[in-house]
């Protein structure tokens, strides 16, 4: 694997992860599209990255709209004639207040976190199969091994997520496409600034960033970080059903 006379598209680059990405990959000599919801975040990110050796492009772009994914992806085509690698990093999260139960939130949730990544998938495959080639980095989460109480969309989104993941990776094997799921636990970004609850093992986004190339390049399926949160989402997913619960009833 090699970055270098790639086209490589990255969602959610504006901040977080995304962002820390694009600062490392514009170190490499390759096409480098970044895409977000917020232009003017792109445009200064454009502005800082201007003297690396990668050539940039910023496109404005709401994940959760299948008709936009479509729209950007047209135009990247035209221009680029396809892409080699995407990161699919573009993700929410917000807190449930039980007491106000609202649907929309799952929606939103959803609709970024999962589908988001489905209508890109849908963009990319053809190129991909006909190409015989192509690779689909996409941010999953350690949250995904059991339902925590107050992010229980962003949970269940991240696990489907993964599930799906994991079922593409083996469809796409006989096409030599290959994904990887990248399974941070907590990230210093934007997101998880809102939280108000403890975060163990808490790392920041160029930490991660370094992490999630290192792993690409050495051909991993799965990308979990850091070591420490990594084992601990392993212990806490294998728990009984009565001690996990009696664990999260203590801790919040």
């Amino acid at each position: 694997m090699d970055f270098n006379k790639k086209t490589i598209l990255i969602t959610g680059a504006s901040s977080g992860i995304g962002k820390a990405l694009a600062e490392k990959l514009s170190q490499f000599s390759c096409n480098l599209i970044l895409t977000a919801r917020r232009e003017n975040l792109l445009i200064q990110l454009k502005q800082s990255l201007s003297k690396n050796s990668a050539q940039i492009s910023i496109i404005k772009n709401d994940v959760s709209h299948k008709d936009e994914v479509k729209n950007t992806y047209i135009l990247i085509n035209k221009k680029h004639k396809g892409i080699d690698i995407a990161f699919l990093n573009a993700g929410i999260g917000e807190h449930i207040n039980i007491e106000k139960y609202d649907s929309t939130i799952a929606e939103r949730i959803f609709n970024t976190n999962f589908m988001g990544i489905i209508y890109w998938i849908e963009q990319l495959l053809p190129n991909f199969i006909d190409n015989r080639s192509g690779l689909i980095v996409a941010t999953s989460s350690l949250a995904d091994n059991r339902g925590y109480p107050g992010n229980g969309f962003y949970c269940a989104s991240k696990s489907a997520l993964t599930i799906y993941l994991e079922s593409l990776r083996n469809e796409l094997k006989q096409y030599g496409i290959k994904v990887i799921t990248l399974k941070p636990g907590f990230v210093k970004t934007p997101m998880t600034g809102k939280n108000k609850f403890k975060m163990p093992f808490i790392i920041d986004a160029d930490k991660a960033a370094n992490i999630i190339i290192k792993g690409v390049l050495k051909g991993k399926s799965v990308i979990s970080f850091p070591l420490q949160a990594k084992i601990g989402a392993k212990v806490i997913g294998v728990l009984p059903d009565r001690i996990f619960s009696w664990f999260i009833q203590k801790s919040i």
